[in-house]
């Protein structure tokens, strides 16, 4: 695999021929507006592998200083794979940064993803609403969240623009049209009331619409015989159309859904407008917007609640979507009122979003689910397209379109914020070592079969049981595993009867110790008390003494001799969240403690003088587990990645 910077090619007349997209510095020293502009300029048939780098952790580029992105670039690159490069970009000089302590040998990439554009941080909990316009030029994606809040988001930089619009009450649903030359966006939330907001000015218009008698998780807009109107779907069962332009209810509301009216999609049949519905009654139903009617029978197929429709054109035909709790989405033809081919069998749980766009000429289907993915798919000929989306939360919300010429999508999850894909974007920029299914939530380092190894406690999503995982350091490559029962909330190694053992914690305070050679339990298992939340441990021997490091839910990190039992100097403090991990080794001729915390941060402890060694080294996403190998290289996971670092 090449490690070069322009990969993709020359790209003559652009400030990438003029060297910068092969300078390291410049990606570590650039301003990221012009940084994220300078990839966005890239031909999407030649990608550049450092645009999949810079991605990968956009988010907190904006908000850092030049030392810190040097370390979170150099993280990534190796994460991608591209070893020579985290290097290259590890040794580029900070000024008034000292030069880089440690360098990241290998990492695991189980998360990354070269067709992640943006995650948009800033709401608080699930977001469900999610919807794309154009303001003053720009294309701006619209999101709204549990936080009771309704966001705007430059697509361009995936900044926030402007302070969070207030509702009174969570957002279930996001939609946007223009309205007399200005683009507005209609949000429904828990309360059941529907806002209009100015976009370009931030402003909310007039009173709040009030007609449902329950919360509006279901929107979207449509012109009516020349009139912008809104179209919301509620748990009250009833589907009701707004004029935006007087604010006023159109009609009587359309009834016939027996449940929570929970997906809304607007369409043309024959020229004339319509709305799609989806309810947890398990069928979906279409409506005539003129004359509001429902036109034909409800469209049945699915064994659970629909939660998600969408339409769109295939083959000249206008088709729609949906998306159920059975993890289906079905295909309808909405001139005949016939389900077209059988369903697509794409998802493990319930499809939350269902989406349509156009990549390369041909329609295509994205759906999202609660099993943490999201799919595309060609309509035309219902073959899934790459590989899947790891959204890494369940997917709620969904929207499709247009930045820079490239068709994207936007996903509302329950966690992580919303997340912006480039469609275009067919294959991964390289194939990353792949860690764990889940977070990690301990690490240990040892020897089995003379050679160096890591061991990991987490969850695995496939056997739905606790594991022990037992790596190669020198490779990467898994070992072999020992399945746990319980939560594991601590790992470490040692030696019982002359024989290399790992040692685990779980939450219910029973300690088991396992043969790294035969992977087999070694006697009983252990039961300690413990009177607080026990977060992390450890062992270690400081001038002679044994001693026990240990991480509670009270915060600090405390040293204890293990002979007396007494604490040994202060409690280590620095860490602003809970300590996730603990370990002890030696490092530069020192006997030091490393603790990861959920602060996203890694810190060195110089166990002789109870001080920090260095600054802190700061991660993506929070730090699981942390450990010291025999050579004095760190081992730290977060998330579901693995990196290991070495002093420079």
């Amino acid at each position: 695999m090449s490690d070069d910077l322009r990969k993709g090619g020359s790209h003559n007349g652009s400030a990438a021929a003029e060297g910068q997209v092969t300078d390291p510095a410049f990606w570590v020293h650039a301003d990221p507006s012009e940084a994220m502009a300078l990839l966005d300029a890239a031909p999407a048939s030649s990608p550049l592998p450092i645009a999949a780098v810079y991605r990968a952790s956009a988010h907190v580029h904006r908000e850092a200083g030049a030392g810190l992105r040097r370390q979170l670039l150099s993280l990534d690159a190796a994460r991608y794979g591209y070893r020579a490069l985290s290097e290259r970009i590890n040794a580029v000089p900070v000024k008034g940064t000292p030069a880089a302590r440690w360098g990241v040998e290998w990492a695991t990439g189980a998360q990354l993803d070269s067709r992640l554009r943006h995650a948009l941080i800033g709401h608080f909990g699930v977001v469900r609403g999610v919807a794309m316009t154009v303001v003053n030029g720009r294309p701006v994606a619209v999101t709204g969240g549990e936080d009771a809040t309704l966001r705007l988001w430059d697509l361009t930089t995936g900044q926030q623009l402007g302070e969070p619009l207030a509702h009174t009450s969570r957002v279930g649903s996001v939609a946007t049209a223009v309205v007399d030359g200005r683009p507005i966006a209609v949000s429904g939330a828990e309360d059941g009331r529907l806002r209009v907001w100015d976009l370009a000015t931030g402003q909310q218009f007039g009173e709040p619409l009030r007609g449902h008698r329950d919360a509006v998780p279901a929107l979207a807009t449509a012109v009516v015989n020349g009139r912008p109107v809104a179209v919301s779907g509620s748990w009250d069962g009833m589907v009701q159309i707004w004029d935006l332009t007087t604010r006023q209810q159109v009609g009587e509301p359309l009834r016939g859904h027996s449940h929570f009216v929970t997906a809304v999609a607007i369409g043309v049949v024959n020229g004339r407008p319509f709305a799609v519905t989806g309810s947890f009654d398990r069928t979906v139903r279409v409506w005539d917007l003129t004359d509001h009617r429902q036109l034909g029978e409800p469209l049945n197929g699915h064994t659970r609640g629909v939660g998600s429709v969408t339409t769109g054109v295939v083959d000249g035909r206008p088709v729609a979507l949906s998306g159920a709790g059975d993890g289906t989405v079905l295909v309808w033809d909405l001139t005949d009122h016939r389900q077209i081919g059988k369903p697509l069998n794409c998802h493990t749980e319930e499809v939350g979003a269902v989406a349509i766009s156009v990549v390369d000429g041909r329609p295509v289907a994205v759906t999202g689910s609660f099993d943490r993915t999201v799919r595309m798919w060609d309509l035309a000929t219902r073959r899934q397209l790459g590989a899947p989306l790891d959204a890494h939360s369940r997917v709620v919300g969904a929207a499709t379109g247009v930045v820079n010429g490239r068709p994207v999508i936007i996903t509302g999850a329950e966690f992580g914020g919303p997340r912006v894909w480039d469609l275009t974007v067919g294959q991964q920029a390289c194939k990353p070592l792949i860690g764990p299914t889940n977070m990690v939530k301990a690490v240990a380092t040892g020897v089995a079969d003379g050679r160096p190894v890591a061991v990991t406690g987490s969850w695995d999503d496939a056997a739905w049981i606790w594991t022990v995982l037992i790596w190669d350091l020198a490779t990467g490559r898994q070992l072999g595993r020992l399945p746990q029962s319980r939560v594991v909330e601590a790992v470490t190694t040692g030696v019982v009867d002359g024989r290399s053992v790992a040692v685990t914690g779980s939450r219910d305070g029973t300690v088991r110790i396992w043969d790294l050679a035969t992977r087999r339990q070694h006697g009983e298992q252990l039961h300690v008390d413990v009177h607080s939340p026990l977060s992390a441990l450890t062992t270690g021997v400081v001038d002679g003494r044994p001693v026990g490091i240990t991480g509670l839910g009270d915060g600090p990190l405390r040293v204890w001799n293990l002979a007396t039992g007494q604490q040994l100097g202060k409690p280590l403090n620095g860490h602003t969240q809970w300590v996730s991990s603990v370990a002890t080794g030696m490092v530069n001729g020192r006997v030091v403690a490393v603790t990861g915390s959920f602060d996203r941060t890694v810190r060195v402890w110089d166990l002789t003088t109870c001080q920090q060694a260095g600054e802190e080294l700061v991660f993506p996403t929070a730090v699981g587990a942390v450990a010291v190998a025999p050579d004095g290289r760190l081992v730290v996971c977060f998330g579901r990645e693995i990196a290991v670092l070495s002093l420079r």
